[in-house]
């Protein structure tokens, strides 16, 4: 079973890898929202798989990183696509919840990635953007 906990930050970023004349190479910013699903079993005893409050109080804090930054400045996030915000979120947050199984990050209303951490040290995993999985 999964649950998840939605938070939002706001950030500007440009794509420094964009072709030229594309419009994501410009700076410009997002509301972003990120999903944070956390798999596991119901603790029987609880009735929960984990403490919701838990995976805030985890999580917020390295999400509050972003918010209101110019991401290119980030270290790790000098080319900041949602794809890579999702892995630079996945190693940090997994670092403190074990249970993480997917790292959501929408841009806009009708984009978003969904990161799931497979082989993230080597930056190689699956990666569902606007419907497209890219290995």
């Amino acid at each position: 079973m999964e649950i998840y906990k939605d938070f939002r930050f706001e950030a500007a970023h440009l794509l420094p890898r964009a072709p030229d004349g594309h419009k994501c190479k410009r700076l410009h910013g997002h509301s972003f929202k990120v999903r944070i699903w956390i798999s596991g079993a119901v603790d029987p005893n609880r009735g929960w798989i984990m403490d919701l409050g838990e995976i805030k109080n985890k999580s917020e804090p390295i999400i509050d990183e972003l918010d209101h930054q110019f991401l290119n400045e980030l270290p790790g996030l000098e080319n900041p696509t949602s794809e890579n915000i999702a892995k630079w979120l996945w190693v940090r947050i997994k670092a403190l919840i074990s249970e993480l199984s997917c790292v959501e990050v929408q841009e806009t209303c009708s984009v978003g990635v969904r990161y799931y951490g497979r082989d993230c040290a080597s930056g190689i995993g699956s990666v569902l953007h606007e419907g497209r999985i890219n290995e």
